[in-house]
């Protein structure tokens, strides 16, 4: 028998391949466990302990205004403050700690919503709240039929006023402590409190801080205006921690650093000049760990106050001249036709550089209560309202005359009344004879206006016959008066500016009416600029409230270096002849300082030597006492546009009083109020030399 050869076992190998597999595997997974520690350890270490910075800016006091005496205008008051800042807090520990300062301070109310008494009540009453859902509801949440926003939206409409009659008033403190400290962001203070904030109530909390983690009793600031209401208006308001930013610039702010409740500039000087009031806020980063604790806070830059403003306003000539109108605005009112007659305007400008030394305006206003008359400040008026203003206008009109070669210093008319057909007669209030230039404007000549504006139109007048005119006339004046600062904006740096209202091209003879004051309208600060511009020789000046920005100095009582000054803009020449102003000049210093002309009996024994001009327009009452759809009431405009010294000017004034009297009994509020600024300016301007100011008898004119 034949023997086969013996089968060789192979178990061996393949034992020996496993373990050569399982070494090669080993191996691997050393080499990568090597690679996450040794190459990529400090990585995962990071990761594992990964911190969250979060930038916090803090505000800061806002910048300071002074006059230009450097008199403190509006600055910053130190007030006691409760604040609160989120650092990760969960709802139910904020609740806890309002509960406990509700127990310290006494809190507004008036400011929860309906709303947020129902969310509160839910939260203080979880299963009250949770009994509003029925179980099929129930049912539907659990089978993700529906949401938690479809279940709480229930839970909403079903809470009644009796429900939140569970609310007790102490319940209502607490929910308005904690609505601001939810409302805020983290790591960023909410003002709880800042406005009446007691003493016991400041110690109060500084004594129990153990007990309201978050909560510091700390010092804030609210804006302090010196003068009272004197000038406030124009001044602006700040917005308070509640209001924050305003809804409508809550995107502008956001993107350039600002948090919802910071408070800036709402109106006028504070909100036009907001950049530099607000100063530069102190940022800190928060370092928190992965949960969002806070571990540290890193100060990456102190904070520094807004800059200054020093203003071109003179307050002691404002608050004087605030009192000028008072006097004869209250005077006038007692006059007989005057019931429509409720305010005045006064602006006194640097001719040379535009700066506004006072900017003045007063208003009658009843009050619903009581039926009691007050005055309040409307000084923003010289600004925001416009009115037909009357012979005031009569400067612009001989240049624009001479510009367009309708006139020169030769030319005289007949001041008798026109004739046109299909039109009312046109005239002046007396026959004044036949006048030149200089006499029309001494003695307010409105049918040297109107011949005036007829050559410039091309036309020649024929008694009773129609006025042909050539259509460019109306933009060949309104241009001319432009040039001087009528009909457009004057470029004061104040917001909401009004140009005035421009009558219609039709027909054509309005453009009479148009160049003695009776057809478009202007503002009081179009006639300062306007008076200035004939008072310097032709420049229209940029008329300015705010003169410098300075930097905040270290020593609060001090004042920092110049940041920014504004010099004296120029904003057009008029581009006419010196010897044209030179004849307006004879004629408005002959309106004031010769017998006859119309501003004469309260000017003429003044002896700063002033020049101006006297208008009176027959306008119609647009008021507030107009109720609608009522027709409209004639009354007459008062106003008065002047300078001093005649030559060499250094002050311009431009007076508006509108709706000063219905009938024929003329109040001359417009001259009484300029002689008593006048006077007043060159009384503070010279207190030594004895008041320029002399009592007559004022014998009335007509313009």
């Amino acid at each position: 028998m034949r023997r086969l050869p013996k089968k060789k076992n192979q178990t061996p190998l393949r034992v020996n391949i496993l373990f050569f597999s399982v070494f090669i595997l080993f191996s691997l997974l050393i080499l990568r466990l090597g690679i996450v520690q040794i190459v990529h350890g400090e990585d995962f270490k990071r990761e594992i302990e990964r911190k969250e910075d979060v930038t916090v800016n803090n505000p800061v006091p806002r910048g300071k205004m002074f006059d230009r005496n450097l008199k403190v205008i509006v600055d910053n008051k130190p007030i006691n403050a409760i604040t609160y800042t989120n650092e990760g807090t969960s709802q139910k520990d904020m609740l806890m700690v309002a509960e406990n300062l509700a127990k310290l301070i006494n809190q507004k109310t008036d400011k929860i919503q309906e709303r947020d008494k129902k969310d509160f009540w839910m939260i203080k009453y979880p299963e009250a709240a949770q009994k509003l859902i029925t179980k099929k509801e129930m049912d539907l949440f659990k089978d993700k039929k529906l949401k938690n926003k479809d279940l709480y939206k229930l839970q909403l409409d079903r809470i009644t006023d009796k429900h939140l009659a569970d609310l007790t008033d102490k319940d209502l403190e607490v929910l308005a402590i904690f609505r601001i400290m939810n409302s805020g962001y983290k790591f960023t203070p909410q003002v709880i409190k800042n406005e009446d904030v007691t003493r016991e109530e400041f110690a109060a909390v500084n004594e129990n801080l153990n007990m309201l983690p978050g909560v510091n009793a700390t010092t804030d600031w609210d804006r302090e205006y010196k003068y009272s209401d004197t000038f406030k208006p124009v001044l602006g308001r700040v917005t308070t921690t509640n209001e924050g930013l305003p809804a409508d610039k809550i995107d502008y702010y956001m993107s350039r650093g600002y948090t919802r409740n910071d408070r800036v500039g709402k109106s006028y000087l504070e909100l036009e000049y907001e950049d530099v009031l607000q100063g530069k806020k102190e940022k800190v980063i928060n370092v928190t760990d992965k949960a969002g604790q806070l571990l540290e806070k890193e100060l990456v830059s102190g904070g520094l106050r807004g800059k200054d403003l020093i203003l071109s306003l003179d307050i002691d000539l404002q608050i004087a001249v605030e009192k000028v109108i008072e006097k004869e605005l209250w005077a006038a009112k007692s006059s007989p036709g005057t019931s429509l007659l409720d305010r005045a305007y006064v602006v006194l400008m640097d001719p040379h550089t535009g700066e506004i030394l006072t900017m003045a305006g007063k208003k009658i206003v009843k009050d619903q209560e009581t039926g009691e008359n007050y005055l309040e400040d409307d000084a923003l008026g010289n600004i925001l309202n416009t009115f037909n203003v009357g012979s005031v206008v009569k400067g612009a009109t001989v240049l624009t005359g001479y510009k367009t070669g309708a006139i020169n210093s030769m030319t005289r008319f007949d001041d008798r009344a026109l004739e046109i057909a299909g039109t009312p007669i046109k005239k002046s209030y007396n026959y004044l004879g036949v006048l030149n230039d200089i006499d029309a404007l001494k003695r307010s000549s409105n049918v040297y206006m109107f011949h005036t504006a007829i050559r410039i139109g091309k036309g020649v007048y024929q008694y009773k016959k129609p006025l042909n005119l050539e259509p460019e006339v109306w933009d060949t004046i309104r241009n001319s008066f432009a040039s001087f600062g009528l009909g457009i904006r004057t470029g004061i740096d104040l917001p909401n500016e009004q140009t005035g209202a421009k009558g219609v091209n039709y027909p054509i003879g309005k453009v009479l009416d148009l160049v003695i004051g009776q057809y478009d309208t202007y503002s009081n600060m179009q006639l300062a600029q306007y008076i200035s511009t004939i008072a310097n020789g032709g420049l229209r000046m940029q008329p300015r409230i705010v003169k410098e920005i300075r930097e905040p100095a270290a020593n609060s009582s001090d004042l920092g270096p110049v940041f920014m000054a504004y010099p004296p803009a120029v904003l057009n020449e008029v581009g006419m002849e010196k010897e044209w102003f030179n004849r307006v000049h004879i004629g408005f210093k002959k309106v004031m300082q010769e017998p006859g002309g119309t501003a004469y009996r309260f000017f003429g024994d003044a002896p700063y030597s002033p020049a101006g001009k006297t208008g009176t327009a027959e306008a119609f009452y647009d008021g507030p006492l107009r109720k609608k759809n009522e027709p409209l009431v004639q009354t007459m405009n008062l106003s008065l546009v002047g300078y001093a010294p005649s030559t060499n000017p250094e002050i311009a004034m431009a007076v508006m009083v509108p709706w000063a009297y219905q009938g024929s009994v003329d109040n001359r509020a417009n001259l009484k109020i300029g002689r008593a600024v006048m006077d007043t300016y060159f009384n503070m301007k010279n207190p030594d030399s004895g008041s320029v100011t002399e009592e007559k008898d004022k014998v009335e004119m007509p313009e």
